[in-house]
């Protein structure tokens, strides 16, 4: 079957939201990941945006599972099972017989972690699976020309990880990926309501108080927002009252922690490149791009220009339909060898 003919899919497996492109067809799928099961029956109850909503409020019997945590499939079967239900309720599911397959991950997955990622597609039925790293076809979906030999930074900040990468030529040059992103930035506002105001709150009021106070810069605006939890010491529900400065501080003081990262990278970097990048500067990718003051908070640390990708949330999978012609091309002239096709029962992987 010539490659053009076969159904081309990519996915961003991502740790708060999954997406999916379909060739010819666009974004099809945009939704969480994760999914809510009867442990009782063994039955799924719900996934993406009505899962995300039961998240926090069910009882025993309902479990709440994400299958993959950091980028990293953390349960296969979950995760075959959430790819099926997706591809299923959009009455696609035999679109993955015979399927081109680009899955995008973090730049420092393991081999195994790659071959699990494999796994799950191979096992949907697809033949020709292709492993690219989220930051370069976050940097493809921003509209940077990677191909040329010029130096790009890149910072990717997802929900799990946080990917840096320097991009010249084709390809990473060198790249480095922490924890630290919007599921972290998450847990650090809760640290600080919990230690400040003795109030314990969820995950999605966590994030809801990122959304809507969050900054790294001050801003014109600037207002207070009532939270509601759990009081430490009686156990009673109580009122916390949250000030932009304040969530401020707490996000300002974890990205330390990025911005120490970039200091290695740069550090590390080719001479050559260097010149390049305080031209070219850094573009920001993902959900973390979105936050207030970001573009004048690396802009003051590092005294390059910022940009901030035209589609944060979307970059990496609008990268990947773009990528789609350079995958087909490449298959053309075997670029990629039998690594990329599914292996035959009796045989031996060869992964690339």
């Amino acid at each position: 079957m010539k490659s053009e003919d076969r159904t081309f899919i990519a996915l961003d497996l991502g740790t708060s939201n999954i997406l999916a492109y379909v060739g010819k067809q666009g974004i099809v799928y945009n939704e969480p990941s994760i999914m809510a099961y009867d442990t009782l029956t063994n039955t799924l109850l719900a996934l993406g945006h009505e899962a995300y909503d039961m998240f926090g409020k069910t009882h025993d019997h309902i479990q709440m599972i994400v299958p993959i945590k950091d980028g990293v499939i953390t349960d296969l079967d979950a995760a075959k099972d959430l790819l099926k239900h997706v591809f299923s309720k959009l009455k696609m599911l035999n679109d993955w017989k015979n399927s081109i397959i680009l899955l995008a991950c973090p730049s420092e997955v393991t081999e195994l972690e790659r071959t699990a990622l494999k796994q799950v597609a191979y096992d949907m039925g697809a033949d020709i699976v292709i492993v690219e790293e989220e930051v370069k076809m976050a940097a493809v979906g921003a509209g940077i020309n990677i191909d040329l030999a010029k130096g790009n930074v890149v910072i990717d900040i997802g929900g799990g990880t946080t990917d840096i990468a320097i991009i010249s030529a084709g390809d990473i040059i060198i790249s480095r990926s922490t924890k630290l992103a919007g599921n972290a930035l998450n847990e650090e506002i809760k640290k600080y309501i919990r230690s400040e105001y003795n109030v314990l709150i969820g995950s999605k009021t966590a994030e809801n108080v990122k959304i809507e106070l969050g900054s790294l810069a001050k801003y014109k605006g600037e207002r207070t927002m009532s939270v509601f939890g759990r009081d430490v010491v009686s156990g009673l529900p109580k009122e916390a009252l949250i000030s932009s400065e304040e969530v401020r501080n707490v996000l300002v003081n974890a990205f330390g922690r990025i911005t120490n990262m970039i200091i290695e990278l740069m550090e590390n970097t080719p001479p050559e490149l260097a010149g390049d990048i305080i031209t070219n500067g850094f573009t920001l990718c993902g959900g973390g791009a979105l936050l207030r003051g970001i573009k004048e908070y690396f802009t003051g640390i590092f005294s390059v220009p910022c940009t901030v990708s035209p589609n944060p949330l979307t970059g990496v999978v609008e990268g990947c339909k773009i990528w789609e012609k350079v995958i087909l091309k490449r298959l053309e002239n075997d670029y990629y060898g039998k690594g990329a096709r599914k292996v035959k029962k009796g045989s031996q992987p060869d992964f690339i």
